[in-house]
């Protein structure tokens, strides 16, 4: 059974819902689903621009590492590159939590329409991890260099109203879903051999960008999942205390 639902919902416009709540927690499996779903609308000429969205409480409270090993954390980043190709323009409606590799997929969208009290957290650095999802490439190019390296060195949470300050997403609305649909909507008002030739022209260096950086991400995460700080991040973030690092 598939963990991302998809189908039209207006003019033009495809929903993809993500569907492991309440946490909607990814792992190889759920971000196949979503590549492959995300794919095939490319050569579907009845929609021009996809939503993606999420069941429960949050849009992704991150990623599924139970039993991963490098070469699983690779494989999970062929996934998630394969999202940056599809050739339809993308809105994530952001609810809940975005929360390291949510917050990967988040950025993985052209925009971001998240409600206000939604947070968005880059919180890999306090897991005693290595960012991933391409965030090396995707934060820096939405907020600036300056404002990613405090995110990814603190990883502290922003909520909604925040992100719009920062440009870390492009709206707010209390229900983020309908708004993200009204968003897509107006997308898709453009002529559809344009959105993809136009999109394509400005996100090729991005995507490039991203398939290098993933390389690199999937290296270092592989490199810390054996130490004893991530063990305690881990453990830190499950009983909801200060974590106690040790270098190690």
């Amino acid at each position: 059974m598939s963990d991302v639902f998809h189908k039209p919902v207006a003019d033009r416009v495809a929903l993809l819902e993500l569907r492991r709540p309440p946490h909607n927690f990814v792992d190889e499996k759920s971000l196949t689903d979503l590549a492959d779903a995300l794919l095939s609308y490319d050569d579907d000429d009845d929609v021009s621009c996809i939503v993606i969205a999420a069941q429960g409480r949050h849009f992704c409270a991150g990623v599924d590492l139970r039993g991963i090993g490098a070469a699983g954390i690779r494989r999970f980043y062929r996934q998630a590159l394969r999202i940056f190709f599809g050739r339809k323009p993308v809105v994530a409606a952001v609810h809940g939590g975005a929360v390291g590799g949510g917050l990967g997929l988040a950025m993985a969208a052209d925009f971001r329409v998240a409600a206000p009290d939604a947070r968005l957290t880059a919180n890999f650095a306090r897991l005693g991890f290595h960012h991933g999802f391409g965030l090396s490439v995707t934060l820096p190019r939405a907020i600036g260099q300056q404002r990613a390296l405090e995110l990814l060195y603190t990883g502290r949470s922003v909520s909604g109203t925040e992100a719009l300050e920062l440009g870390l997403c492009d709206e707010t609305a209390d229900d983020a879903r309908s708004a993200a649909i009204a968003f897509a909507s107006e997308i898709a008002a453009s002529a559809p051999l344009s959105l993809p030739a136009i999109r394509s022209t400005m996100r090729r260096s991005m995507v490039a960008e991203v398939s290098a950086a993933l390389d690199i991400e999937a290296n270092a995460q592989a490199a810390l999942l054996g130490t004893a700080d991530f063990a305690e991040g881990i453990a830190a973030s499950v009983e909801k205390r200060q974590p106690r690092f040790t270098s190690s």
